[in-house]
């Protein structure tokens, strides 16, 4: 799959099946819209493409209103969307950097600079609420009559539905946010994972007796904050039972970076620069700051105990299943 991070130059633009949207999590209503995308291109023999955008639009007027609270929180970072797109089948991704200029598009501009021009567009497949252009002034009707003078065909995807509830990226956030993790793997279509390349930290928690492994997340406002119960993959043929912080630090830093930190059981082997997946199976409690070092060692002692019985009660019952089976 090739990346774009703007519109391809002139010598790489081919022909292309397209949709467009902001993709956060890449849910079972995503898959099934590139379902659609993908068959269509092979059927017209296009490369089927996908545009989204960095910051997520959302993100971007936020911050332009001075609130970025408003802002909403991310599923996943840009790797892990970019992996998904990949295994649904698509061909290239252009990551378009959305700021003033692009936000100040008339629908007439981005359909003649962006979809014709800069992609070259033969079929268009958006969802049932896609709005476009400056002030989201074009819709769906617009783009059937500019496809229609333009030579590209259209088509549009209704909601899909999970036990009648729209599946979204909204009701992923809400799930997560509820740390209803079932929820969100039923809608995500997988269980929910973050995955990140292991950097060197601060070495705190080596000192503490809790050595974690350090995962830098790149926006402000992830889904999730607070303290887990987890498991690593790609570190060994199964996955890993382990305890994570995610979130600002506060009992030892007070810049607002994110972090995610793991801390796995009874495993001392180099990680540094390994790709890892980091899966969430419960939540333990809230990030907190304390006064000192030494609440704080205590603190993450029970945490840890709590995801060791965690694992213990779980593998315990999947012992007892097989035997009766």
């Amino acid at each position: 799959m090739q990346v774009f991070r703007s519109l391809p130059h002139a010598e790489a633009r081919r022909p292309c099946a397209l949709t467009i949207g902001n993709f956060d999590g890449v849910h079972q209503g995503h898959r099934t819209l590139l379902t659609h995308l993908t068959q269509a291109a092979k059927r017209l023999h296009l490369e089927a493409a996908v545009m989204t955008f960095e910051p997520h639009p959302r993100e971007f007027f936020a911050k332009l209103s001075g609130d970025e609270s408003r802002a909403p929180t991310r599923i996943a970072n840009l790797r892990d969307k970019l992996q998904s797109l990949a295994e649904a089948g698509i061909d290239r991704v252009i990551v378009e950097h959305f700021n003033a200029r692009f936000a100040a598009l008339s629908p007439a501009s981005f359909i003649q600079d962006i979809l014709v021009e800069g992609l070259q567009v033969k079929w268009l497949i958006v969802g049932d609420d896609f709005r476009f252009g400056a002030k989201r002034a074009g819709d769906f009707a617009l783009l059937v009559e500019a496809g229609k003078r333009f030579g590209f065909e259209v088509s549009s995807l209704d909601s899909v539905q999970h036990e009648n509830q729209r599946i979204s990226s909204s009701a992923i956030r809400t799930a997560l946010q509820n740390s209803d993790f079932e929820q969100a793997r039923d809608l995500l279509g997988h269980p929910y994972s973050i995955s990140g390349r292991v950097l060197h930290g601060q070495k705190l928690g080596r000192t503490l007796g809790f050595p974690t492994l350090n995962l830098r997340i790149a926006h402000k406002r992830p889904a999730l904050s607070g303290i887990f119960i987890v498991q690593v993959h790609g570190l060994s043929s199964a996955p890993l039972p382990a305890v994570a912080s995610l979130g600002v630090r506060p009992t030892v830093e007070d810049n607002g970076r994110v972090l995610l930190e793991v801390h796995l059981f009874d495993y001392n082997a180099q990680c540094y620069g390994k790709l890892i997946y980091v899966e969430f199976l419960h939540k333990l409690r809230d990030e907190e700051k304390y006064d000192d070092l030494t609440k704080l060692t205590v603190a993450i002692a029970a945490d840890a105990k709590a995801a060791r019985d965690f694992f213990q009660h779980r593998n315990e019952i999947n012992h007892s299943l097989s035997l009766s089976s």
